[in-house]
């Protein structure tokens, strides 16, 4: 009887093992399919169509209709618009999580990680349309501008990412063990010390995975980013002044891109630079960690 239940014990094993394995390996391939797409659809523009890498990436005149195929204004909007999310929302999302899961009061923390929870759901364009509705003309007031451009994304994309890094940076502290706690308490370390030196550098692989989704919402956001960031297709020279942003350009220019021609394999290499840009920080940022640790 013994045996019995020991070899179905093993069977049920092998069956599940053979069924996750499954499941990751279509993950793999779907993930492998799609790079190989892109790769093979972005990179016609430079072999087929014969347009210079070099002027794809640092051209700044763009008009598919024309043969002008210089992505650099979008570039360079995509960059310092995700760039100024991570650096205002990832701190900002990683200090709020510290705080509920170290410092907030239990039903403080109760109340509230439910309703930021619900933020994490609320569609990307409800954030633009509240961004051109509310955002934009604050900061006209304010600046004496037009309002949208690239501050008035990098807002809209800090707030998006908050409820993303706040939420996996609270589940990341939580996890670390209460001894660890316990330990640095009996040594005489203070709370601060304890959250600092002790805390935050045990869950630094969580608190790198809050940051590295938050990265990944804010560079591949396309709506709420359209809305506020003015769609000029030209190298801005301030944060106050209107851009463009691979996304919102790839969506705007795909419904006038014939099929197999050059306008549409140049969004196709857009696609596959946005991907390789993504990949790129999420690489640097665990690289970064590697060497902190």
């Amino acid at each position: 009887m013994v045996g019995a239940n020991v070899g179905k014990a093993h069977r049920d094993e092998r069956i599940a093992l053979v069924v996750l394995a499954t499941c990751s390996a279509i993950f793999v391939l779907a993930i492998a399919l799609i790079l190989i797409y892109l790769a093979w659809s972005g990179t016609k523009l430079f072999f087929a169509d014969h347009v210079s890498l070099f002027t794809f990436l640092f051209g700044s005149d763009w008009d598919g209709l024309a043969g002008k195929f210089g992505a650099a204004p979008f570039i360079v909007g995509s960059l310092v618009a995700t760039g100024f999310a991570i650096l205002v929302g990832g701190p900002l999302g990683v200090a709020i999580g510290v705080f509920f899961s170290e410092l907030a009061p239990p039903r403080v923390a109760a109340a509230f990680k439910p309703a930021i929870e619900v933020l994490v759901g609320i569609p990307s364009v409800v954030y633009g349309w509240l961004g051109l509705t509310l955002l934009v003309p604050l900061i006209g007031r304010i600046f004496h501008s037009g309002g949208d451009g690239l501050l008035a994304a990098g807002i809209v994309l800090s707030i998006m990412i908050l409820p993303t890094v706040i939420s996996l940076s609270e589940d990341a502290l939580k996890v670390v063990p209460t001894a660890l706690r316990e330990g640095s308490a009996a040594l005489g370390a203070t709370r601060w010390e304890t959250i600092s030196r002790v805390l935050i550098p045990s869950a630094s692989s969580g608190l790198a995975v809050a940051v590295i989704l938050g990265i990944a919402r804010a560079i591949g956001e396309t709506l709420a980013v359209q809305l506020v960031l003015g769609n000029a297709a030209v190298i801005p020279s301030s944060l106050l002044k209107p851009a463009a942003a691979l996304t919102s350009e790839i969506v705007m220019d795909m419904g006038d891109a014939p099929d197999g021609s050059p306008f549409q394999h140049a969004l196709f290499s857009m696609a596959f630079l946005l991907l390789l840009i993504a990949m790129a920080l999420i690489v640097l940022i665990r690289i970064a960690l590697r060497r902190r640790a």
